[in-house]
């Protein structure tokens, strides 16, 4: 028997607290919830059937930030804005391997290496000296003395890579299978109570001073006492004012790859280029930083710049004078903003935001969810 919009409208009064967006934000904050609050009645609620943006689409990188990026971040922020935002992302991993359980989110701490060609040897000369700088910034962070480090010269010929000559690696840096990430979240939410509606588009919504009502797609609404947004990419659409740009990333992986070298997590060009193993397959995708114009987008889709750079990344670098094939290629929605930083903070009395991860939501989306709660609360 399928409910009438009065009924869930009914219904939904009896919730204490509606999670907008089922993505890892979404999701972790809900668990936070219920683990701090079991009596609490919790919802979330999701437009699609399955998450969305990016928490389902992306690259399962366990990382918090390699030194081009790091660098690149510190001639637009000071060294404590862009120490705070990694070192939220470094706890926010502690947090999501500590919840799941690394065998769940099948973790490899394979380390993130940063590769430079042999036409990048005056910035690879910048970023090798500020190892000791950035190795003593984050040494309190990942209670590392070394956390970066050269690889040897041989490094990349022992990967398989043609023209690559030097590599710097975050040894405390992984990767994880996003889709056990994501079904143990789920299984999680669900086995503490937690409730789930899917299929339920808000096209905006209003604090009424004691709750906070949701405009569907369908013409109908419904209302709860607290709302917690966790949409990230798509947040602006219920909050233009909000400093969070949607943004693409386009992805592809390939059929399995005979006798593939590679193993580990890979950055390039300030990490607007990334690769790893996946088995016995690489996964390549970025590139957005070609057509940043065209890339702010929420709309899904590829485009031909973007699909022949990751293709002749493989081809030229990754995988020189070895065939392969690209099985399939999707991509991701991404919340960005002016700086790295996530938003947290209250909209409304009643109305919370958890958003921006910054193309980082699986190393920050963990804590970025209990934060927005606390807050919530």
């Amino acid at each position: 028997m399928l409910l009438s919009h009065w009924e869930y409208e009914s219904f939904f009064k009896s919730l204490d607290i509606v999670v907008l967006g089922s993505g890892i934000v979404g999701l972790s904050a809900a668990i936070s919830l219920k683990e701090k609050h079991p009596n609490l009645n919790v919802a979330v609620v999701e437009r699609s059937f399955l998450p969305y943006g990016a928490s389902t689409r992306n690259a399962g990188f366990a990382c918090f930030g390699s030194i081009s990026e790091l660098s690149d971040d510190l001639e637009h922020s000071s060294e404590s804005e862009v120490l705070a935002v990694a070192e939220l992302r470094f706890r926010g991993l502690k947090k999501l391997r500590r919840r799941l359980g690394d065998k769940a989110i099948q973790y490899q701490e394979l380390g993130g290496m940063e590769i430079f060609r042999s036409a990048d040897k005056k910035e690879f000369e910048k970023y090798a000296d500020s190892i000791p700088y950035f190795n003593e910034l984050f040494s309190e962070i990942t209670g590392k003395a070394d956390t970066y480090r050269l690889l040897d010269q041989q490094a990349g010929t022992r990967f398989g890579f043609r023209q690559v000559d030097q590599i710097i690696l975050n040894t405390a840096e992984g990767q994880i299978d996003t889709g056990e990430m994501m079904k143990s979240l789920l299984t999680m939410a669900q086995r503490l109570g937690v409730l789930f509606f899917n299929g339920l588009n808000i096209e905006s919504v209003e604090d009424n001073g004691k709750s906070v009502s949701l405009n569907t797609d369908m013409g109908w609404s419904f209302s709860t006492p607290r709302l917690l947004v966790c949409t990230n990419g798509f947040a602006s659409k219920l909050f233009p004012e909000l400093d969070v740009l949607p943004a693409r990333n386009q992805v592809m992986i390939t059929a399995p790859v005979k006798n593939l070298q590679v193993r580990g997590c890979f950055h390039y060009d300030r990490g607007y280029f990334y690769f790893r193993n996946v088995g016995d397959r690489i996964l390549v995708g970025g590139g957005r930083h070609l057509d940043f114009g065209t890339e702010q987008t929420s709309e899904f889709g590829s485009t031909p710049v973007i699909q022949e750079a990751l293709t002749s990344l493989l081809s030229d670098v990754i995988l020189p004078n070895q065939q392969f094939e690209i099985e399939r290629s999707w991509s991701g929605i991404m919340g960005l903003g002016k700086v790295k930083k996530p938003i947290i903070k209250k909209i409304t009395p009643n109305i919370t935001v958890a958003v921006r991860m910054g193309g980082m939501g699986i190393a920050i989306g963990s804590i970025v969810g209990e934060l927005g709660t606390e807050l919530a609360l």
